[in-house]
């Protein structure tokens, strides 16, 4: 199989150019985890587990990963296991050849036999190039139901961290810079209201802003609680 740089991969594995390191803000509890991901060529980073609510950043994460290997010349692939419906287990083969491999929803293909084969012979061929893996899940590994043992354990015996969700406060300083990165600014007013009237993940939150966004131009019309109330 064929690896191209990540940007140029087919949906569903497209990187979004937003989900980087610039404009991730992250709870403190979560600074730890940013150091070890720092640290990951070290021999006993070399197999990371994330986990953590939905909206928690773990997409971003890994995607800003890929980015940052990318800027630094190094060779990096994201696969989003949630599509294991569109995509076949032989896209986890010869990845040996790369420096980071990011996949996401890793318990979304527990129990499945084809994809957990595949995925055992993914992690012996990482380990013995010196690859790094980094995964994310919804759940720790243990609480993971995985058919095969030997999977089991190799998956259990990384490092493991919890992505922690932030805050109201943080989650509002997070919509007023992800609106900064699209070129605007957007009122603490706006803001606050959107929290209180909105799903609270930051998937959610997000996709709002930008459809808040894409209005504003499209009417011609300055970003206020009025208009945020036309669109919700």
């Amino acid at each position: 199989m064929s690896i191209v740089a990540p940007r140029q991969l087919p949906l569903p594995l497209r990187l979004d150019d937003e989900a980087t390191f610039a404009n991730f803000l992250t709870a403190a509890k979560n600074h730890q985890l940013l150091e070890h991901l720092a640290a990951a060529h070290e021999p006993l980073n070399r197999f990371i587990w994330l986990w953590g609510s939905k909206g928690a950043g773990l997409t971003h994460l890994l995607q800003a990963l890929c980015h940052q290997n990318e800027d630094q010349g190094l060779r990096s692939v994201y696969i989003p296991l949630s599509a294991h419906q569109e995509i076949l287990p032989h896209i986890l083969e010869n990845l040996d050849s790369m420096d980071l491999v990011c996949l996401d929803d890793l318990d979304q293909v527990a129990g499945l036999g084809n994809w957990e084969t595949t995925l055992f012979n993914l992690y012996n061929q990482l380990a013995e190039s010196g690859t790094r893996l980094i995964a994310a899940a919804r759940q720790a590994p243990a609480q993971t139901q995985w058919q095969l043992p030997d999977l089991a354990s190799r998956l259990q015996a990384g490092l493991v961290f919890q992505l922690h969700t932030l805050s109201d406060d943080d989650k509002l300083i997070a919509l007023q810079l992800r609106a900064r990165g699209r070129g605007f600014e957007l009122p603490t007013e706006v803001a606050s209201y959107l929290l209180l009237r909105n799903q609270r993940d930051m998937t959610s939150l997000f996709t709002v802003l930008q459809q808040l966004d894409e209005l504003s131009l499209e009417k011609k019309r300055r970003i206020t609680i009025p208009l945020l109330k036309e669109l919700l």
